[in-house]
């Protein structure tokens, strides 16, 4: 999957359902604890200053199926198949575009998730399943117009976690995760954001490629 111009009405087109406006679909990604969460809702504010009307959503989802992954998959003790851990993803992913992201796109809204598909390519790919299942299970997820990858070191990130790890957050898996997140950094999918650095600097840097992208697509 790779970035480009498929935004808001070319969304709805592929789905069929009708357009006010155009809207915008971003995504954040990012290791636990790489501050994607805290940088997704900064953007969504200082999008919002700016006089763009933007929400935050995030994955898992806030749905049934959501809330079933975070309670008896993420919570474990002992790691889920990790087939069935893509499945699931899938699933909910699907139910969150639906219910969630496709509803504001056509409200002509700036959707901003916090995680997205590249985080089933990340997270269960570095657990071995090939990229291209991932991709075909996914086949319905839309595609961003925009994915930003936050980037900080496995090691940095497993500190900040300290005791509070789910069965996904442990140093060996995060190692994983950072090289299967490089990959899609290098083949185009992700913009990468050193956010190794002190947290204002790091939102700058992402709302200077957000408000570039947003000023170029408003050009076409």
């Amino acid at each position: 999957m790779s970035n480009g111009n498929a935004v808001g009405n070319i969304f709805c087109e592929k789905a069929g359902c009708p357009v006010k406006k155009r809207g915008m679909f971003i995504c954040i990604e990012g290791l636990d604890a790489s501050g994607k969460t805290t940088h997704a809702h900064r953007l969504v504010r200082n999008l919002q200053k700016r006089g763009f009307e933007a929400i935050y959503t995030t994955e898992p989802s806030a749905g049934e199926i959501g809330k079933f992954i975070r309670k008896y998959v993420l919570q474990r003790r002992k790691r889920v198949p990790s087939v069935v851990e893509a499945l699931l993803f899938a699933v909910d992913r699907v139910d969150h575009v639906e219910k969630k992201i496709k509803p504001a796109l056509q409200e002509g809204k700036i959707v901003v998730s916090d995680r997205y598909v590249y985080s089933s390519l990340a997270y269960q790919g570095a657990a071995g399943l090939e990229t291209k299942w991932i991709e075909e299970i996914n086949e319905l997820a839309l595609p961003p117009g925009l994915a930003i990858y936050i980037d900080v070191p496995a090691e940095v990130v497993v500190r900040r976690l300290r005791r509070r790890r789910s069965v996904m957050e442990r140093l060996e898996i995060q190692r994983k995760v950072r090289e299967a997140y490089m990959r899609l950094v290098k083949n185009g999918s992700l913009i990468p954001v050193d956010g190794n650095r002190p947290r204002d600097e790091v939102s700058k840097d992402v709302l200077t490629i957000v408000l570039d992208f947003l000023k170029s697509w408003g050009k076409h």
